[in-house]
């Protein structure tokens, strides 16, 4: 019984020493799924393991490679995961070891070229995308080497700068930075790919000799002024005389690059040149030589066009010389609008026909007194009869300029008596003038008996000193009608 105990201690002591597994610690799965009952060789084609469950997933080629081959040892955890530890540089560290920044797991062939140079920040344009690697990147024999570049255009045509003579880029102390003046999408150095947007070379500044602007070695001594290189142009112009008249010597101010100077636009916004203005001719208006002469007054033009209008007699009113207080441009002087707003012309006071306000010539007679109009309207008015009245003749006291002068606003309790307030408006106490107003040839006179009556005054009056029965004397006491 002894050894039976000895012999089953034995054989459990030694259990996890033969269960070890010899993959390291950390891979904790059933031997079968990798290996079978007859032995320890490995079907590939049965194999469970999940590889993509790693932090190595087996992607194109990499899926076929004898495990292995990465696995040295029997602990699996231990196989490198850089690139550089299974594959050779042979590009010897120009590039880093980083071989997923060009390749990928199908294969070592690189078929995005362009894009890796754009994301290097010089992509691959114009002349630039026709080059072989090694036309830049020839550092070594085996053109297996790809040091790294400058991006600056410099840093490979420094041989171009240095030799190029006309124009003698050194001398002219032209910039380094070559796409300053040279597309980067051309084909070549020619003078059709020049970025000279600094000056554009339009039309008649499109001039293949570049010698004709840049008369001296050094490029950069050319001036932008247009009066640098067409000063003889400038003074040899008689039609108009430039000269003579001031005019500027920028020439774009009123040409344009055109060959010939023609069209000429002049920026004559100072004076729109619209409808009626719209001369072709200029020496119309400028008719002298110095066409700074020309003044832009009205009636420097105009003086015979003003002294001549009889309807109004222009003169004679007293009217401004400044054609445009009441004129547009419009050939033949119309519409005119007259600016009548020190008298507005509303509702009645529209009227077409001037003269049925301005009688005489002289339209700045006419007062702008309402009774120097409607002195007729007033005189005949009966209901209320203004004259008798003495209302004023200031119709706007009441009236607006309606036609047919209602509705009338008057301030009876404001100039005179309160009749829409108070007492005397309490229940309706009256309903029409007459009612105060007895004799409607004189609104002047009132009475206040036609509802007051005297032996009711007389008993409230009893013991008034001084009372009587008079309407005047009952205003004097209340003049407020309280």
């Amino acid at each position: 019984m002894y050894r039976l105990s000895s012999l089953i201690f034995l054989l459990l002591g030694c259990l996890p020493l033969l269960a070890q597994s010899p993959h390291g610690d950390d891979l904790d799965m059933d031997c079968v799924k990798c290996h079978n009952p007859g032995g320890w060789n490995i079907n590939y084609q049965t194999i469970q393991f999940d590889h993509s469950k790693t932090d190595f997933q087996l992607e194109g080629t990499h899926a076929n490679v004898d495990c292995k081959l990465c696995h040295s040892t029997n602990v699996f955890d231990q196989a490198p995961m850089d690139c550089a530890s299974c594959h050779l540089d042979i590009h010897s560290q120009s590039v880093g070891n980083d071989c997923v920044r060009c390749h990928t797991s199908e294969t070592w062939l690189v078929d995005n070229i362009p894009e890796l140079h754009e994301a290097n920040g010089f992509p691959l344009i114009g002349v630039h995308s026709n080059l072989s690697c090694i036309e830049c990147h020839n550092t070594d024999s085996s053109n297996l080497r790809i040091d790294p570049l400058g991006n600056e255009c410099i840093d490979c045509h420094q041989d171009d700068y240095a030799a190029t003579q006309n124009p003698n880029h050194q001398q002219a102390g032209f910039s380094t930075d070559c796409i300053e003046c040279h597309s980067p999408l051309g084909f070549g150095w020619d003078s059709e790919s020049i970025n000279h947007d600094f000056f554009p070379l339009t039309e008649g500044h499109n001039i293949q000799d570049c010698t004709q602007c840049h008369t001296t070695g050094n490029y950069s001594d050319a001036s932008p002024e247009c009066v640098s290189c067409h000063q003889e142009d400038y003074a040899g112009t008689m039609n108009p005389n430039h000269s003579s008249s001031g005019f500027s010597t920028d020439c774009v101010a009123c040409h344009t690059t055109s060959p010939g100077w023609m069209p000429a636009v002049i920026n004559h916004d100072f004076f729109p040149l619209t409808q009626g203005h719209n001369i072709q001719d200029c020496t119309e208006c400028h008719t002298t030589p110095n066409y700074a002469d020309a003044s832009p007054e009205c009636v420097s033009c105009h003086q015979e066009d003003y002294a001549g209008t009889q309807n109004p007699n222009h003169t004679s009113s007293g009217f401004s010389t400044d054609c445009v207080a009441c004129h547009t441009t419009n050939p033949g002087w119309m519409p005119a609008v007259i600016n009548h707003d020190f008298f507005p012309l509303t509702q009645g006071h529209n009227i077409q026909d001037c003269n049925q306000c301005h009688t005489t010539p002289n339209y700045a007679d006419a007062s702008p007194e309402c009774v120097a109009c409607h002195q007729s309207d007033y005189d005949q008015t009966n209901n209320p009869n203004h004259l008798a009245a003495n209302f004023p003749t200031d119709c706007v006291a009441c009236h607006t300029t309606n036609p047919g002068w209602t509705p009338a606003e008057f301030d009876h309790d404001g100039q005179y008596f309160p009749i829409y307030s108070g007492k005397h408006r309490e229940g309706e106490a009256w309903n029409d003038c007459v009612e105060c107003h007895a004799n409607p040839s004189n609104y002047a006179d009132f009475t206040c008996f036609t509802c007051h009556l005297q032996p009711e005054m007389d008993d409230k009056h009893s013991e008034e000193n001084g009372y009587e029965y008079l309407s005047s004397a009952c205003l004097q006491c209340h003049p407020t009608g309280d």
